[in-house]
């Protein structure tokens, strides 16, 4: 990480918080808590008087009361090796964004609608921040990009080094890429270790900069995790009705649990080739991302 980079955080306005250095990033975090969490109620009238009445003040209120939020999502990307400064600037552009087109016909609260935005922010400059052109332009490398530490997870994985073989092969026909794609991401997402130090010999992973943003329960962020998780689950469902039998079943045996069938054994459930299985899968998942990115759109 760099030591002397300048943080933009959401524009110019220059009564928002914002972090000068990269080392005032614990200071920016500890700034941002002066701002209170809002009632429903409370951000109702905001956001009735931002979208009917054009008041700017009212949308500024809707964001820094977020700006927590939008932290603790970009803190969760700390480990792909970028400046965080910048991360969390992203983060801001995405809650942003979520203000400014905030559709309350949607019955969420205003957290829950921003948790995607934020997120959708920060993977762009993710995928356009990483030195070779090709990551992101396929559908199978994103989703090697994005899933690679859960799996890493899943395995008990969780330091920063050369992948074994046999996890390699068993990453790579789960992910259905090449294995030389699985070792040179495993590579590239090591991550800047100066802010993942662990606290004690606590088992649980947390880091120091788990525990910057308050040691208080943040209500927001547990409630609109829920809401996002119904919505998401909401979401999924309905789209999968549009995919086939077949298409359903291997989707939600292959994406959709802990303990995800191989080619072959769905293969052979089908009386068909794992190549084939290949084939349906890889379909079925465009189609799929298809449908979640026209349900979210509308």
């Amino acid at each position: 990480m760099s030591e002397n980079k300048s943080l933009v955080v959401i524009d110019k306005k220059p009564n928002l918080p914002m972090v000068v250095e990269e080392n005032g990033l614990y200071n920016y975090l500890e700034k941002i808590k002066q701002f209170p969490i809002l009632t429903e109620e409370e951000e109702q009238q905001l956001i009735t008087n931002f979208q009917q009445k054009g008041d700017l003040a009212s949308a500024q209120k809707l964001i820094t009361s977020h700006l927590r939020l939008a932290a603790k999502i970009a803190l969760t990307y700390r480990r792909y090796g970028l400046p965080m400064s910048d991360v969390i600037s992203e983060a801001n552009l995405g809650l942003m964004q979520a203000v400014k087109k905030f559709d309350t016909s949607k019955k969420v609260r205003l957290a829950t609608y921003a948790i995607w935005w934020i997120k959708a922010a920060i993977n762009d400059y993710i995928l356009r921040s990483w030195s070779l052109v090709k990551i992101g332009t396929v559908a199978a490398q994103k989703k090697l990009f994005y899933n690679l530490s859960r799996i890493k997870a899943r395995l008990g994985l969780y330091e920063n080094k050369e992948l074994e073989p046999k996890v390699v092969k068993q990453i790579a026909n789960e992910l259905m890429v090449d294995e030389k794609e699985v070792t040179e991401m495993n590579r590239r997402i090591g991550g800047d270790s100066s802010l993942n130090v662990s606290i004690g010999d606590d088992e649980d992973g947390r880091e120091k900069l788990d525990m910057v943003i308050d040691s208080r329960e943040n209500i927001e962020a547990k409630l609109a995790n829920r809401e996002e998780q119904h919505y998401k689950a909401k979401i999924l469902s309905e789209c999968m009705q549009q995919l086939s039998d077949r298409e359903q079943y291997i989707i939600k045996n292959r994406m959709l649990t802990d303990k995800p069938s191989t080619l072959d054994e769905i293969g052979e459930y089908f009386h068909i080739s794992r190549e084939r299985v290949r084939q349906i899968e890889k379909k079925a998942f465009e189609k799929l991302s298809a449908e979640v990115k026209k349900k979210m759109a509308a």
